[in-house]
């Protein structure tokens, strides 16, 4: 199997559950084991800083990718492989795109919800074809889940779109089922057109 570049989405901060923690360290690790690379938003806090660190610990390369405004704001993570520094939100997201094979969001704030949407419309469009998951840990996204069952139900979603989302509670059936995907994907990503 090749070597996977694993975006992964998910909160500067800890959350109130320590099994947000856990999971975000379970998947960094999973993905270190697997020798693939962790790209991600470049913060050393949160669940971000844990998943990286997890990852690196586990052998794998980490990747960060950080606005200069938010440097200092989200403690840009100094000991990455790779940290790379850009202007803007935009060309941050763009960025950990092309780097990506697969893309996974844990629990977060708006931030992370806006990737999630946003790599998911990319899809929905056809810029790429690769997979994306959610780590539900707990069932934290399973009021969103209920709200895009009902968007459909309501006539602004379709079953396909909805398929293009694999969910799991667990990292190492989440990364899984990606992989598998990640083998199948057969439209080149294009991100150059976004």
């Amino acid at each position: 199997m090749k070597k996977l570049s694993i975006c992964v989405y998910c909160g500067s901060r800890f959350g109130n559950s320590p099994a947000f923690l856990a999971a975000a360290q379970a998947l960094g690790r999973e993905i270190g084991q697997r020798g693939w690379r962790m790209v991600y938003g470049g913060g050393n806090v949160g669940l971000m800083g844990a998943t990286a660190d997890a990852a690196m610990a586990a052998g794998a390369e980490a990747v960060g990718v950080i606005p200069e405004r938010l440097v200092n704001r989200e403690v840009g993570h100094r000991g990455l492989t790779e940290l790379h520094v850009v202007q803007t939100m935009h060309e941050r997201k763009k960025l950990m795109a092309e780097l990506a094979d697969v893309f996974i969001a844990l629990p977060g704030g708006i931030g992370t919800f806006e990737e999630l949407f946003e790599v998911w419309t990319w899809r929905h469009l056809g810029y790429h074809d690769q997979p994306i998951g959610l780590l539900n840990v707990e069932g934290f996204y399973d009021p969103l889940l209920a709200f895009m069952a009902h968007t459909q139900q309501a006539g602004f979603v379709d079953q396909h779109q909805q398929s293009m989302l694999a969910v799991h509670a667990d990292p190492v059936a989440l990364l899984n089922q990606l992989a598998a995907e990640a083998t199948r994907a057969t439209q080149p990503e294009d991100f150059s057109r976004i």
